[in-house]
């Protein structure tokens, strides 16, 4: 395949992509969207599933650098970090 990206940048692209094509992680960036920033108690209870599943799927979004995770006392606030990985979801929405 002859392209003009970096080999490094597609592999890149598809893995963070693998990383938020999961219905409870993009259930997880549309909250952090509309919140600036949410703990796992908060997500897990919104999402009305168990907390290890909500730090599970909070930690695969993590490695791909899509939130970033912050600390307040003793707890672990997560936010997007960047607004543009909503809007793949958004692109998602407004075409299927």
């Amino acid at each position: 395949m002859k392209t003009h990206f970096n080999i490094n940048f597609l592999e890149n692209a598809t893995e963070t992509l693998r990383a938020i094509a999961h219905p409870i992680r993009i259930a997880i960036i549309d909250m952090l969207n509309k919140n600036e920033k949410l703990s796992v108690s908060e997500i897990h209870e919104q999402l009305q599933i168990e907390q290890a599943v909500a730090s599970h799927h909070l930690r695969i979004l993590k490695n791909k650098n899509v939130v970033v995770v912050t600390r307040e006392g003793k707890n672990s606030f997560y936010s997007l970090s960047s607004k543009d990985y909503y809007t793949i979801v958004e692109v998602l929405t407004n075409t299927l």
